[in-house]
């Protein structure tokens, strides 16, 4: 029976969560980078002793951290991480059209193939790709340099490429979502991007369908559909059936299409899990009640899922890498709260249970198997 490792980043370290194929009984290590913020913490899908962090200070800029024994021990690496020159600093590059400041990475995406390759978003919005195990780095300048670049504003939590989705069957293909740009879909490995965001429709911007200017929260796919994307932007959750060319909405019976989660079951594509925020100005549960809702058709008619979760009183926020889900059977999910406890469900979601309480503020859970 497989283990699974959840990695937990908080706003003071990050976290290991271990338990074997029953997803009962957890061990809790850490803090590993203990008073640090860990943006984003993952390990690779192909070695299962190889982890990735994500640490960024104010004061001391961006450093990534590599284990290659399952977090026992850790290696600042990417001392020239492209423009950002070395680890602490923060150095503007204006070779685009549009200056551009390196403030830290929001996301890693390792390679489902190559234990050596890993993607990293970052902010100010660019994508950089790493052959080398994140020794150094080098920028797919053809997002930025596309066109829309300069048209890009920041959302509330600043201007960052915070999606990374692989195509598993077509590695040319690669799908992001930058906030508050939109989402974007590139079929030549990173050389020519296209913006796909037809179809969402935002009021808050001057234009309510222009082609870039949307604050996507978080995109998702199954492996087995990669044509058939999930979005949770800032109001409406929405799918895509042709890779994003054009977009419809499915918020269906949901109390709030305001969100920042959105992720999809393991082994059933069309069931898809969200977790509804109150507003864009109240960042809590809809009525102080914490339901993950969970379609089994693709969107429209969703279900509370409930047991085990607080029901009354409570007022935390899930961010948008707060959420993630194994590859056992049956599907387990997890997920993270501004309150510092981490929920876990064994059962696709029926019942809930919090696997460790009181850590700091969760900014990001994933989860890897392990023999």
């Amino acid at each position: 029976m497989s283990k699974v490792r959840v990695l937990v980043g908080t706003h003071k370290g990050a976290f290991i969560l271990t338990s074997d194929g029953a997803r009962k009984d957890w061990k809790v290590d850490g803090p590993f980078f203990g008073g640090l913020d860990i943006y984003h913490f993952k390990g690779s899908p192909v070695d299962p002793n190889r982890l990735y962090a994500s640490q960024a200070t104010d004061w001391f800029g961006q450093v990534v951290h590599r284990s290659d024994n399952g977090g026992k021990n850790w290696e600042a690496v990417g001392n020239e991480f492209a423009y950002a020159g070395k680890p602490g600093t923060h150095q503007w590059y204006d070779g685009m059209p549009h200056p551009w400041e390196f403030k830290r990475v929001w996301h890693f995406e390792p390679s489902p193939s190559d234990a050596d390759v890993v993607y990293a978003g970052v902010e100010d919005a660019a994508l950089f790709r790493s052959a080398d195990a994140g020794k150094t780095w080098s920028e797919l300048p053809g997002l930025r340099g596309h066109g829309t670049g300069p048209d890009w504003t920041a959302g509330a939590g600043g201007l960052c490429l915070h999606t990374i989705l692989l195509d598993l069957g077509n590695p040319e293909r690669i799908f992001v979502a930058i906030s508050a740009a939109g989402a974007f879909r590139t079929d030549d490995g990173g050389k020519i991007w296209k913006p796909i965001n037809k179809g969402l429709h935002s009021e808050y911007i001057p234009d309510p369908e222009a082609e870039v200017g949307h604050c996507v929260h978080r995109i998702a796919l199954h492996p087995e559909r990669p044509d058939v994307l999930f979005m949770q932007k800032h109001w409406d959750v929405m799918r895509s059936d042709d890779a994003g060319d054009n977009w419809h909405e499915i918020s269906g019976n949901l109390p709030s299409d305001f969100g920042f989660v959105v992720d999809v079951h393991a082994h059933e594509p069309d069931t898809v899990y969200v977790l509804p925020i109150k507003s864009d100005s109240e960042h809590y549960p809809p009525d102080g009640k914490l339901r993950v809702y969970r379609s089994k058709a693709g969107g429209n008619e969703w279900e509370a899922l409930t047991k085990g979760l607080p029901q009354k009183d409570c007022y935390v926020n899930v961010l948008r890498d707060a959420m993630c889900v194994d590859q056992l059977d049956p599907c387990g999910i997890y997920f993270g709260t501004t309150g510092g406890q981490v929920y876990g469900s064994a059962n696709e979601g029926d019942s809930w249970a919090p696997i460790v309480s009181n850590l700091p503020a969760v900014l990001s859970v994933e989860v890897q198997a392990i023999p």
